[in-house]
């Protein structure tokens, strides 16, 4: 049988021998990646599976699948949960957003105890379009669009974790192709064929509707046009000054000196530093708004019901 076609490069830095974090929901893109890494001779992955608590008997099914899945491949388990409905609603995001929220927060506090820094999720080449168009619609400019990386570091309370996802190339069918050969069982979760979250509608509706008018599969353009965008965006990070400590403030003068795409491109860095997700172009230009010093605005609205304050020449989040 044919092994799965892994960016070889991704890996050749992540060698079998090290111990890895892996994020196991128990559908089929996970069971298919912790499948091709234990056989690439991964055999020290901690399999973390955190219950979201949104689907009763399913989701207990789901962690019972998964933590019988690590033992079969005599591999270290991680369970969570968390009341991602409450979450949603104390925090007033979308589950989607709470949900993904609650599953890194798990991930680093499994990094922290694990003494583990990197974590594999499954995300594929479907996932990237999609999240793509989603950045595209919110308006979150160029680095929005860049969205998912192969290789990105997020800070979460105080761990920095690596996130690795290797099959960020592969595409929907090439991953059931791959389960069909190998014969894997794995979880189907039917939430994915509600049409309330965005990313469901765009998958089942809006996707096969612009490829049905313009006539072609335009998910391969879209994922290249992603891949671009993402490494421009990693060369431009490089070279963007710093306007303030990392977690911490703003600074009105070292931010208002940069040129305006400069001044977007250090708010949305910094907003996501500070764990404020849905960011899109409103959210940046209010925050813009509190660098004119002759503003009598000093306070703005972000969501998640936090808010930016412009205070001693600096912009803060409360």
């Amino acid at each position: 049988m044919r092994p799965l076609q892994i960016n070889s490069r991704l890996l050749r830095d992540l060698p079998p021998t090290r111990r890895y974090l892996i994020g196991v929901s128990g559908g089929r893109d996970s069971v298919t990646l912790l499948h091709s890494l234990v056989d690439l001779g991964y055999k020290k992955l901690i399999v973390c599976h955190l219950d979201h608590q949104l689907r009763g008997r399913s989701a207990k099914a789901d962690a019972k699948f998964v933590e019988k899945l690590a033992a079969n491949y005599d591999l270290d388990f991680e369970r969570g949960s968390t009341n991602v409905r409450a979450l949603a609603a104390k925090k007033k995001m979308s589950i989607e957003a709470a949900g993904r929220d609650a599953r890194y927060k798990f991930f680093a506090k499994i990094s922290k105890r694990r003494r583990c820094r990197e974590i594999f999720l499954a995300h594929h080449a479907d996932d990237l379009v999609e999240t793509f168009l989603i950045n595209l619609f919110r308006g979150a400019g160029s680095t929005g669009l860049a969205g998912m990386r192969e290789i990105a570091t997020r800070r979460i309370d105080d761990v920095d974790l690596t996130i690795v996802r290797p099959l960020l190339g592969l595409w929907r069918a090439e991953i059931d192709s791959y389960l069909r050969e190998y014969r894997l069982k794995f979880r189907e979760d039917v939430s994915n064929l509600d049409l309330a979250p965005l990313r469901n509608r765009i998958r089942h509706r809006i996707i096969p509707y612009l490829e049905k008018t313009l006539g072609r599969n335009i998910r391969q353009s879209i994922w290249r046009t992603a891949m671009i965008a993402t490494e421009e965006e990693a060369w431009i990070e490089s070279i963007t000054t710093d306007v303030g400590p990392p977690d911490v403030d703003l600074v009105v003068e070292k931010l208002s000196a940069l040129p305006v795409a400069l001044q977007r491109r250090a708010i949305l860095k910094w907003l996501r530093e500070q764990n404020i997700t849905g960011v899109g172009y409103e959210a940046i230009e209010r925050v813009r708004s509190l660098i004119d010093p002759a503003s009598r605005i000093a306070k703005i609205n972000l969501p998640q019901d936090r808010h930016a304050r412009r205070r001693a020449k600096k912009i803060f989040i409360e």
